[in-house]
C-alpha cells in the first residue's frame, strides 16, 4: 500500500521519490492546452506542493473541472521542479477527487480582511496566516509543556466547573441545571440547593487556588487550560474564552516567581524562531516589519525590576497625554504598561510590590502592611503578559484579608486547611497563553490567535 507523504515532509527530502501519496486541498489551478498545474495545500506547512497533470492522465477532462477548495489525493513521483519558486514538485501518475467545492468557495486568491474572515472562522484555518497562527499555537502548546517537564514540574488537570472565584472581581459564567422561574430562598435569593451541585457554581477564572494544594503536596505543578470571564468587553485585547498557563511552586518566594516567568517567556519566544521560521516569516513580512526586532530584544533582555510605586512616579513625571487618569493606588492600564515598556524602558519589565487595594486576597502582605508581593510581567506591544504573586501563607493574615475583601471563611474552608496543615512559603503566576501568540506574532487582535473567538453577542462556530 502506499504510503501518504505530508508536504512539510517532501519539502525537507534530498533526493526524488517514486510512488508516493499525497493528500490536500487545492490552492490554485492554472490550465494549459496539454497541462495542468495545481497547488495543493495539506496544512502540514506554509508552502504549497506544485502537482503537473499531463493530459493523458485517465480522467483529466475531469481533473480540468477541479476548483479552488476541492479535495484531491495525488499519486506520483517527486521530481526536481522544471519552474522557478520551487525545488521539487510532484508528477501525477493517478489524481483521485474526494471532493468538488463549488465556485462560491468563500476563499479565493485574493487578500481577505480580518474582519471578513472571523465571519467564516470555520474556514478562515485553510488561509496562509490562519493556517501559519494555529501551526505555531500547537507548537508553543506542546513547548509549554516540555519546557516544565524540564524543570521537574508535575501537569495538573484543574476544575473547570467551580464554587469559587480567584479573583474576586465576580465576572463569572454561571453553570446551573435550573430552569426558569428559579427557585428563591426566604430571603429572596436563588435557592441553589436545589441546582445539580446544590451549591452556586461557575465557570473557572483561574486554576490557581486548586494548582496551590497541589503545590503544597507535589512540590513544582503548573496547570494549563482554558480558563472563563464574563468581561463585557469588546477589545481587541479580550475573549470570553481564553487559555492560561499557570505553575505554582512550593518554596518559591517573589524573586524565584519573577525568575521563573522571565524564563518562560524567553524559552517560548525562542523555541518559536527555531521551530517555526517559515511561518513566523509570514508574519514579519506582512503583518509587523518590527516583528524580529521585537522579539530579539525581549528574548537578549534582562528585564528590569521595579516597584510599582517607582513605576507610577515615572508615568507622573512623564510629559505623555494619556487617556486615562493615574495615580498612586490605582492599576495600570494598556496605554501605561506601553510606555513604559516601549519608550521608557524600551525592553520588558517587572513590576512589584502593588497596593494590597487593588490585589485580591490571597496574595503576601508585605512588612509594610500596606502593599502585596505581586508582579506584572510587561512587554512591548502587548502590556501585561504574566500577573503573579507570592500566596499568603500565614493562615491568621489570610483570614484578616478575606474578611477585608467580604470572602466567606466558610466557602474557603478546604483553602485554609493547607494554611493550617504544613503551610510553607509558595508563589505562582499565570500567562495569557493568547497574548504570548499576539506577542510573538505580531497580530494585533486576540480574536485572530484562537480557533473559535468568544465574546458578547458571538457564540457561533
Amino acid at each position: 500500500m502506499m504510503k501518504r507523504k505530508k508536504i512539510a515532509e517532501l519539502l525537507k527530502t534530498t533526493a526524488p521519490i517514486d510512488n508516493i501519496l499525497l493528500k490536500g486541498w487545492i490552492r490554485t489551478k492554472r490550465d494549459s492546452k496539454n497541462f495542468s498545474f495545481i497547488e495543493v495545500n495539506d496544512g502540514s506547512c506554509l508552502k504549497n506542493m506544485q502537482i503537473v497533470v499531463d493530459e493523458i492522465i485517465s480522467d483529466y477532462v475531469e481533473i480540468k473541472k477541479l476548483t479552488t477548495g476541492s479535495a484531491v489525493a495525488v499519486s506520483g513521483s517527486l521530481v526536481p521542479s522544471q519552474g522557478g519558486g520551487q525545488q521539487w514538485e510532484v508528477r501525477a501518475a493517478k489524481i483521485d477527487i474526494i471532493s468538488i467545492a463549488p465556485e462560491t468557495f468563500p476563499l479565493q486568491k485574493k487578500r481577505h480582511t480580518d474582519e471578513y474572515l472571523r465571519t467564516i472562522a470555520h474556514l478562515r484555518p485553510r488561509t496562509n496566516k490562519y493556517g501559519a497562527i494555529f501551526r505555531i499555537r500547537s507548537e508553543l502548546s506542546w513547548a509549554v509543556h516540555q519546557f516544565f517537564r524540564d524543570r521537574g514540574f508535575r501537569y495538573i488537570h484543574t476544575p473547570v466547573i467551580t464554587g469559587s472565584d480567584c479573583e474576586g472581581a465576580g465576572e463569572l459564567f454561571r453553570v446551573t441545571t435550573l430552569n426558569p422561574p428559579m427557585p428563591m430562598n426566604s430571603n429572596g435569593k436563588i435557592d441553589f440547593s436545589k441546582d445539580f451541585f446544590g451549591a452556586e457554581s461557575n465557570l473557572t477564572v483561574s486554576g490557581q487556588l486548586s494548582a496551590e494544594m497541589f503545590a503544597l503536596s507535589l512540590g513544582d505543578v503548573y496547570t494549563f487550560g482554558p480558563t472563563f470571564r464574563a468581561e463585557n468587553s469588546n477589545t481587541s485585547r479580550h475573549v470570553a474564552e481564553f487559555w492560561m498557563i499557570e505553575p505554582e511552586m512550593a518554596f518559591c518566594d517573589l524573586a524565584g516567581n519573577m525568575d521563573l516567568g522571565e524564563a518562560l517567556i524567553k524559552n517560548l519566544i525562542r523555541f518559536a524562531i527555531d521551530t517555526c521560521a517559515d511561518d513566523l516569516n509570514l508574519f514579519a513580512r506582512f503583518v509587523d516589519k518590527t516583528l524580529e526586532k521585537t522579539l530579539e530584544n525581549i528574548i537578549s533582555s534582562d528585564f528590569f525590576r521595579i516597584p510599582y510605586k517607582d513605576a507610577i512616579d515615572i508615568l507622573l513625571g512623564s510629559k505623555e497625554s494619556f487617556e486615562f487618569n493615574l495615580s498612586y493606588g490605582t492599576d495600570l492600564q494598556s496605554e501605561h504598561e506601553r510606555y513604559l515598556t516601549e519608550k521608557y524602558f524600551k525592553k520588558p519589565i517587572i513590576i512589584y510590590d502593588y497596593p494590597k487595594t487593588i490585589k485580591p486576597f490571597y496574595m503576601r502582605l508585605n512588612d509594610d502592611g500596606e502593599t502585596v508581593g505581586a508582579m506584572d510581567i510587561l512587554v512591548p506591544r502587548i502590556g501585561e503578559l504574566i500577573g503573579g504573586s507570592q500566596r499568603e501563607e500565614r493562615l491568621d493574615v489570610l483570614e484578616k484579608r478575606m474578611v477585608g475583601g467580604g470572602l466567606s471563611k466558610e466557602s474557603y474552608w478546604w483553602y485554609l486547611d493547607s494554611r493550617r496543615y504544613g503551610t510553607v512559603p509558595h508563589s505562582g503566576f499565570g500567562l495569557g497563553f493568547e497574548r504570548l501568540l499576539m506577542l510573538i506574532t505580531g497580530v494585533s487582535n486576540i480574536r485572530d490567535v484562537i480557533p473559535f473567538p468568544r465574546t458578547p453577542g458571538n457564540i457561533d462556530f
